[in-house]
């Protein structure tokens, strides 16, 4: 009921309840007064029966008179008469009985009344009350005033039979109208419903299948101002709107393929200069290809690569093109503060203008005086650094588009990544040489520098030993200074195997089985070689480190060791690498043993650090007349962080 109220507030939806409401009503009372005609029939037909019921109650009294009934009974059909004529006069409603209903009616009711309260009544009165004669001479009048009376009584059942059947004409005649009724409000219904909505809606639909068989013209006749009208004027407006579109589709579908050909070329000029800046190559050659790329990709006439040096606050002019010698000698070293490069290299914003309406912080004028007609310059950015500023220029007029701009700016940030991954490469590369150079050093220490030291004392000595002409001493000295020699020579030696060392992929096993046959057959001391476990080989550098760990190890045992036997195992386990020399060599105490400090002190620390570069731990474990063992740990996550 609220849903039906609330549709109300739509003026189909009250066309549509209003003309059902009418019909409902107009339904309804035709019912109603069907209903209470039928009920005054039922109430003049219960007047009909009590008006031919007085008849027979007429000739009972006779009959009782005439058998000298007992006053009771007649007394009894009096009040009887008196009763009905009662009812019929006032009705009742709940039988139903209907009082008279029209004149004629009222007036048979009233002859018959006054037939009875005259004449009938007082004969019967007369007879009550008299003796046997007396009631013999009534009941003689009664017979001759009876037939009068029943006929008053014939014609009041006559005149309600009259009015019966007016009333029964009148019902049929409602019921008629009903039907008659039925079929207007049906077809009213049913022609409003077409008019309102099914003609609208098969308007619609029919638009619907000329749309669909692409003819766009088609408009639908707006017949109202309700909803189907609002259906109308919306599908008019869509059928507008979709011929408009097709209309310029054609133009849309240019606009949007020169777009997306604007953006592929974008989209392979980003690409290939991403792919140019990830391949490796010197700092001037990096700038040089990309200013080439980019100049090519978009028309420029000329270019330029400026890279900022901190230290002097300059703009260094790196790679430069269709520059003329004067314009390359004027602006090789640009103060920062000199021109509109160096104002994009302080904000970072581009700059795009015509030479002919210059901005106010071009200063040089470079551009103007070599004839260009559009200049550009565009930051080069790493991590919100400014490392340079790049340039485009065109001899004649070239406004850049919005895109233009995006993308070149997007080109500075990606050469600035490659710049700065050079840099990182090289200090890198520096890192690397200072680390080797300082392993190199701590190496010659060891071995080098101590042997020359010794070799320096035994020259002195020998020196003073000829002076006094002591030959047994020289002789002796001289001695020392050729084993000290060859000792020094055998470091050498050693020092050129570790630094040529090269371990091949997957082949650090081969490599460790090679150093320990060339320890044996230098020294005569045994070795053997255990590989356990399986995992994926290290990077070769790491290797190499892994090498150098092994052949230091190898140096100690022969030249502190005095062992017989060395024992070298290789273990792999869940990604992990584990490496172990052992050696049943005299030993010594880590903590209190003097030498620690001086010359294996050096060797050990090497191993140390090595470890320590690949992400592993070097530990070394001996004690006197117990051997030593050497174990280089590295874990499996180490090994995959640096394999990453």
């Amino acid at each position: 009921m609220i849903q039906a109220f609330q549709m109300l507030g739509s003026k189909l939806s009250r066309k549509i309840v209003g003309m059902l409401v009418v019909f409902f009503v107009v339904a309804l009372s035709a019912i109603g007064l069907t209903l209470y005609l039928s009920w005054q029939l039922e109430g003049v037909a219960a007047a009909i029966n009590d008006a031919g019921s007085q008849r027979m109650r007429t000739y009972r009294i006779a009959h009782l008179m005439s058998r000298d009934a007992p006053a009771e009974n007649l007394a009894a059909e009096i009040g009887r008469f008196d009763e009905v004529l009662d009812d019929l006069r006032r009705g009742d409603p709940e039988r139903p009985l209907s009082p008279p209903g029209n004149a004629e009616v009222a007036a048979g009711l009233d002859t018959v009344e006054q037939g009875w309260r005259k004449e009938i009544r007082p004969l019967v009165a007369d007879y009550l009350v008299g003796d046997a004669a007396a009631r013999r001479a009534v009941v003689g009048r009664y017979d001759a005033a009876l037939e009068g009376f029943v006929a008053r009584i014939n014609e009041l059942v006559l005149a309600m039979e009259h009015s019966y059947a007016r009333q029964t004409n009148l019902l049929r005649t409602v019921q008629a109208a009903l039907v008659l009724l039925a079929m207007i409000g049906t077809t009213l219904l049913i022609t409003f419903f077409i008019r309102l909505v099914i003609r609208p809606v098969n308007e619609l639909h029919a638009g619907m299948r000329r749309m669909t068989g692409s003819d766009l013209g088609v408009r639908v006749p707006i017949s109202s101002d309700d909803e189907l009208g609002g259906l109308a004027r919306g599908f008019n407006q869509m059928a507008e709107h979709l011929q408009f579109a097709y209309g310029t589709l054609e133009e849309r579908i240019e606009a949007e393929t020169r777009s997306l050909a604007q953006r592929n070329r974008e989209l392979g000029i980003l690409y290939e200069a991403t792919a140019f800046l990830s391949e490796p190559a010197p700092l001037p050659a990096l700038c040089e290809g990309f200013l080439e790329h980019i100049r090519r990709a978009l028309g420029a006439d000329a270019g330029a690569v400026r890279l900022y040096a901190p230290d002097t606050e300059k703009l260094h002019l790196m790679a430069h093109e269709g520059l003329s010698a004067e314009f390359v000698a004027s602006e090789a070293a640009l103060d920062c503060s000199a021109c509109l490069c160096g104002e994009v290299q302080q904000g970072g914003k581009p700059v795009v203008f015509d030479t002919v309406d210059p901005p106010a912080g071009m200063k040089l004028r470079s551009c103007i005086r070599e004839g260009f007609a559009t200049a550009t310059a565009f930051s080069i950015m790493y991590d919100r650094q400014r490392l340079g500023v790049f340039n485009l220029y065109y001899r004649l007029p070239h406004p850049m588009s919005a895109q233009e701009v995006h993308l070149l700016e997007t080109l500075g940030q990606h050469l600035g990544v490659a710049i700065e991954n050079q840099r990182l490469k090289m200090r890198e590369r520096e890192l690397a040489v200072s680390e080797e150079r300082n392993l190199l050093a701590q190496e010659l220490h060891d071995s080098i520098a101590q042997g020359l030291a010794f070799l320096n004392l035994q020259v002195q000595l020998l020196q003073d030993s000829l002076k006094r002409s002591r030959v047994d001493e020289a002789m002796q000295t001289a001695g020392q200074l050729r084993e000290g020699v060859q000792e020094s020579y055998d470091h050498v030696r050693e020092l050129l195997v570790h630094f040529r060392t090269r371990v091949h992929q997957s082949d650090l096993d081969s490599a460790i089985q090679g150093a320990l046959d060339k320890f044996e057959g230098q020294t005569g001391i045994a070795t053997e070689f255990d590989r356990v476990g399986t995992a994926h080989p290290l990077a070769s550098d790491d290797e190499i480190q892994v090498m150098h760990i092994v052949q230091e190890a190898l140096s100690n045992i022969r030249k502190h060791a005095r062992a017989g036997h060395v024992h070298v195992a290789v273990r792999r386990d869940g990604g992990g690498l584990e490496v172990q020399v052992d050696d049943d060599g005299v030993g010594f105490d880590p903590d209190n043993d003097p030498r620690i400090r001086s010359e294996r002190h050096v060797g050990l620390k090497i191993m140390r650090e090595r470890a320590e570069r690949i992400g592993g731990e070097c530990r070394i474990t001996s004690r006197p007349g117990g051997g030593t063992c050497v174990t280089l740990s590295l874990p499996a996550d180490i090994r995959e962080k640096i394999s990453q």
